[in-house]
C-alpha cells in the first residue's frame, strides 16, 4: 500500500507565485497549480479548496512577512507616523532586492485578478492614512513620502518605467530628506 504525499502548502504558494510571474495572474489556475506541483486537481484543493482561497493565502502570507519587516524598523510601541515612516523605508528598501520586488509585482497582478484580495489590500493601504492630520505639515511630508515611494516603485515593478540606478538612488535620497523633515516636526 503507498503512503499518501505530505502536501506543503509553502512550496504551493511558491509555485503559484511563479506560475504568476512566469505566465500571468491569469494563468493561475488550480490545474495549472496541480500540474506545476505534480498532483491532482484535488491535492491543490486539499490545501486550498478554491481559487480564492489560494489568492487568500498568497495575500496573507506576503502581508505577514510586510508587517513583520515594518513591526522590526518601527519597533514595538510605534504610533501611526513611525509605522508609516517604515513602511516607506521597507517599500524602499525592497527595490533593492530583486526576489522581494518581483514578488510584490506578483502580488501587485494577483491582486488585479481578485476583487475581494483587491478591496482587501485597497482596505489596508487607506488604513496608513488614518490617524494622520493634513492640516500638520509633518502629516503631508509623510503622505508625500509615502506616495512618492509607492508610485515609484509600482512604476518600476510593473514595468511602466526603467529607472536608471542613480535616478532611483535620487529618488530615495529626496525620500529620505522628506521623512527626515516629517520627523523632526513629528
Amino acid at each position: 500500500m503507498s503512503r499518501r504525499k505530505k502536501i506543503d502548502r509553502d512550496r504551493l504558494l511558491d509555485l503559484a507565485e511563479s506560475i504568476v510571474r512566469e505566465r500571468g495572474a491569469a494563468a493561475l489556475t488550480v490545474a495549472a497549480l496541480a500540474r506545476a506541483a505534480g498532483i491532482t486537481n484535488g491535492g491543490v484543493q486539499y490545501s486550498f479548496a478554491t481559487k480564492e482561497h489560494l489568492l487568500t493565502a498568497m495575500y496573507d502570507r506576503w502581508a505577514e512577512e510586510y508587517d513583520t519587516k515594518v513591526a522590526a524598523l518601527a519597533g514595538d510601541d510605534a504610533d501611526r507616523r513611525a509605522i508609516l515612516r517604515a513602511q516607506i523605508i521597507v517599500a524602499r528598501e525592497e527595490e533593492y532586492d530583486p526576489v522581494t520586488r518581483d514578488r510584490t509585482a506578483v502580488m501587485m497582478a494577483v491582486l488585479m485578478q481578485s476583487p475581494e484580495q483587491l478591496e482587501r489590500y485597497r482596505k489596508d493601504c487607506t488604513e496608513r492614512l488614518d490617524g494622520l492630520d493634513f492640516t500638520r505639515e509633518e502629516d503631508r511630508r509623510l503622505l508625500l513620502a509615502l506616495m512618492a515611494m509607492e508610485g515609484a516603485f509600482i512604476m518600476r515593478g510593473f514595468g511602466f518605467m526603467t529607472f536608471r540606478d542613480d535616478a532611483w538612488d535620487a529618488l530615495g535620497e529626496e525620500i529620505d530628506k522628506i521623512l527626515d523633515e516629517s520627523g523632526k516636526n513629528a
